[in-house]
This record gives C-alpha cells, structure tokens and sequence, in this order.
C-alpha cells in the first residue's frame, strides 16, 4: 500500500484544496492529511474562518482522504513520515524547496497550483464586498 501525505490550514475548502487531494491521493492508495491546530495558526499567523474541529470534520467528509491528523508544529513532518509509514510527500508548489529534507524518508512532490483560486483571495473578495 502506497501512503501519501500532505499539510495544510484547509480553511474555506474550495476547488484547488480539492484538487490538490484528488491529485495526492492518485499518487497511492491512502491519503493522510495533517491540518493546522488553532494554536498552530496562531503561530504561523494565520487566522482560520473554521475551527480545527469543524475543519478536521468537513476533511473527513472528502472521498479522497483517508486519516486527518493534527498539525502542532513545523517539526513534526519527520515523525509523522515515520509513524504513518509515508512513501510520498505532497505539497503545492508555493512550498517548492521547502520540504526537501524529507526526501530522506520519502519522495517529495510538489504540485501546482490550481490558476486563480486561494483561500487568501476569497478573503479579501469577501473583505471588499462588504
């Protein structure tokens, strides 16, 4: 069995988010998916529209994810590589460079992204038409 995984906030789920776990999980055969805590966010200062419990569940809800976990910290990639026994690492292209370490335990793939559509640019579309 060919394990995939990838990372990310996944707030306000939109065609690219599922583009890029379709595209993940045609890769093999289960998809893990590491999203961003709340306290993470803070962190990374991002602020989220969904909670990661609301988050996590509408995730679950996808066809092509098979386990969501938590992400607490920008360390952990090596460890959950490890503990879910990853073959491939999946990230968009905006990361391009930025998880090459991990190609020491897994292959790395960066995709890219889908023209036109973020969650940053549907924020501001709704910041502006209000």
């Amino acid at each position: 069995m060919k394990k995939i995984l990838t990372y990310g906030t996944f707030d306000l789920i939109h065609a690219g988010h599922i583009n890029l776990l379709r595209r993940a999980k045609d890769l093999g055969d289960y998809l893990v998916v590491g999203i961003s805590t709340d306290e993470f966010n803070k962190v990374k200062n991002k602020q989220a529209y969904h909670t990661f419990d609301n988050r996590k569940m509408i995730l679950e809800s996808i066809r092509f994810v098979d386990k969501v976990i938590p992400e607490y910290s920008w360390d952990q990639k090596i460890d959950d590589v490890k503990r879910y026994h990853i073959d491939i690492f999946v990230m968009g292209d905006d990361w391009k460079g930025q998880f090459d370490f991990l190609q020491e335990y897994c292959e790395v793939v960066y995709f890219p992204r889908t023209e036109g559509i973020s969650t940053s640019e549907i924020k501001r579309n709704m910041n502006n038409n209000q």
